[in-house]
């Protein structure tokens, strides 16, 4: 692999690591904030709010934390891939039903909102970030251990 995309690998891996991890601690500081917002999308039964936000802050955490030590890089990425996915579809339905909600993504508890167009952005890309670590990760693998 070049120099380049090495650079391109190891930045958009702690990128993603950073942003991650930021989100998981603030998110893990006020679960019944964090579950405040979720219930803003009316997507899950009120119940389910609560158990969403108990437990992505430390999945997100996690992954950040795999993918800032450079272990199980593919599996982080995928998990985060997919979690970005599921809210990319919620934050479309959001804005197709008209919803001017906070989208609670790092700060739960904020004054300060962001939109859903504009978390849909940010989020689309985060996905690029994922696709480019998944790939490099893919190339860079195999020339490490030849």
């Amino acid at each position: 692999m070049t120099l380049l995309g090495k650079a391109a690998y190891h930045g958009s891996r702690l990128v993603l690591a950073a942003v991650f991890i930021y989100a998981g601690v603030v998110k893990a500081n006020n679960v019944v904030a964090f579950a405040g917002q979720i219930a803003n999308y009316q997507l899950l039964p009120y119940a389910w709010n609560f158990l969403v936000a108990a437990t992505l802050p430390y999945l997100e955490l996690l992954c950040g934390i795999l993918l800032l030590l450079n272990m199980r890089v593919r599996p982080a990425v995928l998990v985060l891939f997919v979690l970005n996915s599921i809210f990319i579809l919620a934050l479309i339905s959001v804005i197709v039903r008209g919803f001017d909600i906070d989208c609670g993504c790092f700060k739960p508890d904020s004054e300060q909102s962001t939109t859903p167009l504009a978390a849909l952005w940010r989020d689309l890309g985060l996905l690029v970030l994922m696709i480019a670590t998944w790939t490099l990760r893919y190339v860079q693998r195999p020339k490490e251990l030849g």
